[in-house]
Formats: structure tokens, C-alpha cells, sequence
């Protein structure tokens, strides 16, 4: 009878307590998700310093709660205080992986508080899966301050060349592009200085400063000293030939030619060379063969704007208009800005009686030669280089 008793009170016991716990498990949940709909409103009503208090008290009750962990951390970090942020950020991270928004802001919070190598390692878990454009190209600039910082320049531009994909007109990412291949040409001259100064490829680069500062006779000298040393060097050989074509001097552009054809001796796919070849014939009256150097350089390259236009020009001239028409077009699909393709297309579609077409090209045509004439002034004391000062006499004729 007594073990009956102690069975019975007992058996009371836990029915007296159980809605105890019961009734404080729904006492938390009642109390978290009058703390959410308080943040909730405070937020709506922008006053996010009132939601921040609601929203510790909630993870306060529920700290395994990746998005009321996270929700606060972002707000943390946008009222200036990252250091506060991180704990909160890194908890929704631990408990929700793959919430890249997250882990990106928790690598920006952890950069600005210091702590570099943990931030670059959120950073860059992040950087890859973040969709939105506009805190893509954050992470991402963010993260190539710091590679740059710790002279990782290999890795900043892996980066830089993502971000030109996700973003190609934002000017942040162009500047900090120039910035990080500027650093880059400078550690490769340093490093080609140091281990081979006397080769033909230091004299190759020495002539590519020449150019740059300029020194158009400085560069010739260079190219000529490393086709001395390695006359099979890639590329040295087009390259003074562009130098040469640039010159006033007849004496100096028959050179460039014989330049441009030692440069296919060695390549005879260099589809580059064969259309300078092609301009050279174009521009000394050599119909068939430019139209033949031409329409060989688009077989080699159909996305060569440039060997496009000149076959097309070269058609016309040929009055084979409707064959020049589909290449303008497609030249104006590869380059938009192409001023002298939208001309040329504009008069064919007039000859052909499209007109609504040759206005909108004329339109087009007028819109991109004040863009680049404006380009021009901007430009006007900075030094250009060959193949820019030969594409501007392009877009004149």
C-alpha cells in the first residue's frame, strides 16, 4: 500500500508540473514572436535603432534562429557597429551555410574590425555565390583591396576579371582594374629586369614603355634590338610593323609590310597581320588580293569587328552590296559603337530603299561620332597608341 502511494503522489507530481513547463515553453514563443512583430513594425517605420532591442531579446530566447541571428547582425552592421554584428552574423552562417548575402556582409564586418584573414576567408566563401550586382561588386572590391594589400595581385585580378563580367560598365571596378594590371605590368618588368635583362623579351617590354611615354623612334630601336637577339620571337615582329605603318614616311611602311609578312612566316595563321595586309592592298588599290586577305581574316576570326568592316567596304567597292550589308550588320552586332559601320549600312539601306533603316543607322552613326570625338578631347594630352591613332583615321573615311 505504501509503494502504491509513493506511485500515485508521484504520478500527481508530474501532472502538477507538466503544464507547468508547457505553459512556459508557450510563454517563450509568445514572448519571441511579439519581439519579431515588434521589429517587424519598428521596421517598417524605419527605426531600426528601436528593432534592434526586439530583436536581441529574441535571439536571446531562440539563439539557434539563423534569421533573427541574422537579421540583427545586419542591422548591427548598418548602424556602425560591425564589431557587435559578428557574433550574430557568424551564428546564422554556422547554422544556415550557403547564405552567401550573409557570409559577405560577416566578411566586410570582419575586414573593417581587423581580423583580415578571417574576413578574406568569408569573403571569398561568399563573393562567388552573390547574384545581386550592386553588393556583388562591394564584396568583390572589397576583396581585392585586400588581396592587393597583402600583394596577392594574381589573385586580385582573378577576381577583377569576374567582377568586368558581373559588372563591365561600373566604373569602380574599371578603376580598380587599371589600378591592380598597372601594379601587375610593373612587378612583371621588376621580375624580367632582375632574371633576364639582356633578352629579347626585356627589350620587347623596354619598347612597349618607350611607347607608352611616347618615344615612338625609342621603340622602334628596342624592337629592332630584340628581333636581333630572337627573331622568332611571337609577336615582335607585328608589333614594329604596327609602329611602322603609322609613319608619314613610304620608306617606313613598305618596311611595316615586309614586318607584317615576317610575322606570318612564322604564323601563318596570324589572322592580325593578314588584315594589316589587307588594309595595305585596300589602300594601294589591290582589290583582289585585299578581298582575299579580308575574307581570309574573318574565316580565322568571324568575331573581328574590324576585318568584318573591311570586307564589307571592300564588297562595295566590288558592287556586291547585299553580301556587304549582312557583314555591316554583323559588324555593327560585334561593335555597337562603330560609327563607320553604322555610315556605311545607313547608305546601303538608303541605296536599297529602306529608309526608316538608314535613318535609325543615321542616327547611330551621328550618336557614336560625338562620342568619340568627345573621347578625343578628353584624351587629347594622353599618348595613343598606333592601333588607336589608326582606328581614328578609320572612322574619317
Amino acid at each position: 500500500m505504501h509503494g502504491t502511494c509513493r506511485n500515485i503522489f508521484a504520478a500527481l507530481a508530474m501532472l502538477l508540473t507538466a503544464p507547468c513547463f508547457s505553459q512556459s515553453a508557450a510563454d517563450q514563443q509568445a514572448s519571441l514572436a511579439a519581439h519579431i512583430q515588434k521589429a517587424r513594425g519598428y521596421l517598417d517605420e524605419k527605426r531600426p535603432d528601436l528593432a534592434i532591442p526586439e530583436l536581441q531579446a529574441a535571439t536571446a530566447i531562440d539563439p539557434e534562429n539563423p534569421e533573427t541571428q541574422g537579421n540583427l547582425g545586419v542591422l548591427l552592421y548598418f548602424q556602425g557597429k560591425p564589431l557587435e554584428a559578428i557574433p550574430h552574423l557568424r551564428a546564422a552562417v554556422e547554422r544556415q551555410p550557403g547564405i552567401s548575402k550573409i557570409q559577405g556582409l560577416l566578411g566586410l564586418a570582419e575586414v573593417h574590425t581587423s581580423d583580415i584573414a578571417q574576413g578574406r576567408k568569408d569573403l571569398e566563401a561568399a563573393f562567388p555565390l552573390i547574384a545581386a550586382e550592386k553588393f556583388k561588386v562591394e564584396v568583390g572590391l572589397e576583396l581585392v583591396s585586400v588581396d592587393t594589400q597583402s600583394g596577392d595581385l594574381e589573385e586580385a585580378s582573378v577576381v577583377l576579371a569576374q567582377l568586368r563580367k558581373a559588372a563591365p560598365d561600373n566604373a569602380e571596378v574599371l578603376y580598380a582594374a587599371y589600378r591592380v594590371y598597372s601594379d601587375l605590368s610593373g612587378e612583371s618588368m621588376l621580375a624580367l629586369s632582375l632574371a633576364a635583362p639582356d633578352s629579347a623579351q626585356m627589350h620587347q617590354m623596354l619598347a612597349h614603355e618607350e611607347i607608352r611615354q611616347g618615344d615612338t623612334d625609342g621603340a622602334v630601336k628596342q624592337f629592332r634590338k630584340a628581333i636581333a637577339l630572337d627573331a622568332h620571337l611571337p609577336g615582335v615582329h607585328f608589333e614594329l610593323a604596327e609602329l611602322l605603318n603609322t609613319s608619314g614616311d613610304a620608306a617606313a611602311k613598305r618596311e611595316a609590310e615586309q614586318e607584317y609578312r615576317a610575322e606570318l612566316a612564322g604564323n601563318p595563321q596570324d589572322e592580325k597581320s593578314i588584315l594589316r595586309l589587307a588594309e595595305i592592298d585596300a589602300r594601294d588599290g589591290h582589290t583582289p588580293q585585299s578581298y582575299q586577305e579580308y575574307a581570309k581574316a574573318v574565316q580565322l576570326q568571324p568575331a573581328d569587328a574590324d576585318a568584318k568592316l573591311g570586307l564589307a567596304k571592300t564588297l562595295i567597292g566590288m558592287n556586291r552590296s547585299e553580301e556587304a550589308v549582312k557583314l555591316l550588320e554583323e559588324t555593327v552586332q560585334l561593335e555597337p559603337t562603330n560609327a563607320t559601320a553604322h555610315y556605311r549600312l545607313a547608305t546601303l539601306y538608303r541605296k536599297s530603299g529602306r529608309s526608316d533603316d538608314a535613318e535609325n543607322e543615321i542616327k547611330l552613326y551621328t550618336k557614336y561620332k560625338d562620342m568619340k570625338e568627345k573621347l578625343r578631347g578628353l584624351y587629347k594630352d594622353l599618348q595613343r597608341t598606333p592601333r588607336e591613332i589608326s582606328a581614328d583615321e578609320l572612322d574619317q573615311k
